[in-house]
């Protein structure tokens, strides 16, 4: 029965995506920003591109860890959309990458159900293979591309060199994927962009939070949890819900001037060991009060790990029906207070920590409240 119904849900899923290939970000020193992710977060240095690689217009440096990719890219000139969107927007996300097994079907398939064209398919060649790359328009200047690698053997793509600094070479924190993607969307938005996941990309919501479950005295969101047929690639989507000051998503979209990505989930196997070594090299975390461990045990019942680490470290905890979940969540990562990270280890979990949603966002709203915009 459950073979069967797995080949139907097969069938079923028109887009199969193997997860998420990178991340890129638009920033406004990729060199720079590089060294921060590889320093702070304890990436390795990858591969890059630029006008050494006959690329004129930007550069670009790639760095991982784990399976975990990110893309930083900045223009090398102004007056071209690289430079228009940091203008805009600040650094931030710009594409979602996604793996699949053959980018131009994906395109197709896509664009007939209703998206805007990004990137109509390409393929790149060097001398180690081909990569297929296209894409999608997401929202505000988001974009989703697909990227299709069986056939190529290089560092990263075509277009790109192994960069390597031998006298640099950070030591990984832990972190291992992207476990989910969030975007912000502005008001009445979020339905959209929920059928939009729904009919174009074939995603389901697997998971719905209201303006009752995200709340504080303050402030309030709505969240919507969108799933691919395999459960590989995850994107809540949140928009402002009704409140007596600005909430979190309000600020987002004033200060980035639009909808789009407002943190990135990393997963890690030792939450504990992983955010110590990103505190003890400058990543600056949430802090929720010490009162919150006070009846920790007694809200998410018997977990491995000892109260007091996850105490000093502001690590939240949180049960659903399949087991628990930790998870910290940095201040934003640049000037604008837009991007974040959180940090999340799954002990069966499968959900996203309702439980800690006012605990978080007080935490948050004490943020806003120091730069004047609660």
């Amino acid at each position: 029965m459950i073979a069967g119904k797995a080949a139907v849900d097969a069938q079923a899923d028109f887009l199969p995506l193997e997860g998420t290939d990178y991340v890129e970000f638009y920033v406004g020193n990729a060199k720079q920003a590089a060294h921060y992710y590889m320093s702070a977060f304890g990436f390795q240095a990858l591969a890059y591109a630029g006008p050494e690689t006959g690329v004129k217009d930007k550069s670009s440096y790639v760095v991982r860890q784990n399976k975990l990719t990110f893309v930083l890219t900045t223009p090398i000139r102004p007056d071209n959309e690289i430079a228009d969107h940091i203008y805009k927007h600040g650094d931030g996300v710009k594409a979602l990458a996604l793996r699949v097994n053959d980018a131009t079907d994906a395109w197709e398939k896509t664009t007939q159900r209703g998206a805007e064209n990004h990137y109509i398919p390409q393929r790149l060649e060097d001398k180690d293979g081909a990569v297929v790359l296209s894409g999608i328009k997401l929202y505000g200047d988001t974009v989703h591309l697909f990227v299709e690698r069986k056939d190529y053997n290089g560092v990263f793509m075509p277009g790109y060199v192994k960069w390597e600094n031998p006298h640099f070479k950070p030591t990984s924190t832990g972190l291992l994927y992207v476990d989910h993607c969030v975007g912000n969307v502005g008001w009445n938005q979020m339905n959209k962009w929920v059928s939009f996941y729904e009919d174009v990309m074939g995603f389901r919501n697997i998971l719905s939070f209201d303006d009752s479950d995200i709340s504080t005295e303050y402030s309030a969101l709505m969240s919507k949890v969108m799933s691919n047929g395999n459960g590989f690639v995850k994107f809540p989507i949140n928009e402002p819900a009704e409140g007596k000051r600005k909430s979190q998503i309000e600020e987002y979209l004033e200060f980035y001037n639009g909808e789009g990505v407002q943190h990135v989930a990393i997963a890690t196997n030792d939450i504990v060991a992983t955010v110590t070594e990103l505190m003890n090299r400058g990543v600056e975390f949430l802090k929720v009060p010490s009162t919150y461990y006070d009846d920790l045990l007694d809200r998410v019942g018997k977990i491995d790990e000892d109260i007091e680490p996850l105490k000093n470290l502001g690590i939240l905890v949180d049960r659903d029906d399949e087991g628990y979940l930790l998870q910290l969540f940095s201040k934003p990562v640049q000037d604008r207070p837009t991007l974040f990270f959180e940090i999340i280890q799954r002990k069966g979990a499968k959900s996203f920590g309702k439980g800690n949603f006012k605990a978080l966002f007080e935490a948050i709203e004490r943020e806003q409240e120091l730069r004047g915009n609660l």
